[in-house]
Parts: structure tokens; C-alpha cells; sequence
């Protein structure tokens, strides 16, 4: 199921994890885990944050993939179902069917 991951960076964890080299190493391995089809990285809520959008094969995924952000970051998670323009066409012929 594709699905979209927003995490908040606690500030003063990830000004450490600047300063200490852990911030892109964590990122990195998030990347290399998820393949995301796409990451984003900017400020959200006057704090540091990240969002991928991948493909997650099974809920039990979910510990894997969030605790290095809480532990290395303090961060908060968000992980949402979400749609790409064909899974709409494709959701929404059902309706129809």
C-alpha cells in the first residue's frame, strides 16, 4: 500500500544530530530502506521535517521504520494511505462498476 510518512524533528535532537554527523546517516538509511518514489525535506511547523511516499508491503513494517526516526531524532510520525493519480481513476471506476 502506498502510504506517506511526515516526520517532525525535535529541534534541539536534530541541531545535535547536525552537529554529531547521525542526521544524514538516519535520512540515508531511510532512504535506502523505504525507496521512496519520492522524499521531501523542508520546515513544517517552524520545525525541520520529512516526508516520504513509498510502498509499505505490511503494517509490521512499521517499527522498523519508525522507531530510528523517534530514537535518533525525537520525532513525531504521521503515516498516511495516500493515492497517486491512476490508484484515484482506478478507486474511483470502481465506484462506478
Amino acid at each position: 500500500m502506498r502510504v506517506m510518512l511526515r516526520a517532525c524533528l525535535d529541534t534541539k535532537i536534530s541541531n545535535e544530530a547536525i552537529k554529531n554527523g547521525t542526521l544524514p546517516k538516519v535520512m540515508e538509511t531511510m532512504i535506502q530502506r523505504l525507496k521512496p518514489e519520492a522524499a521531501y525535506f523542508g520546515p513544517t511547523e517552524g520545525g525541520r521535517s520529512c516526508t516520504f511516499v513509498f510502498d509499505m508491503q505490511d503494517s509490521s513494517q512499521m517499527p522498523t521504520i519508525a522507531e530510528p526516526l523517534f530514537q535518533e531524532l525525537g520525532a513525531r510520525i504521521e503515516i498516511h494511505p495516500v493515492m497517486n493519480p491512476d490508484d484515484l481513476r482506478k478507486g474511483l471506476a470502481a465506484l462506478q462498476g
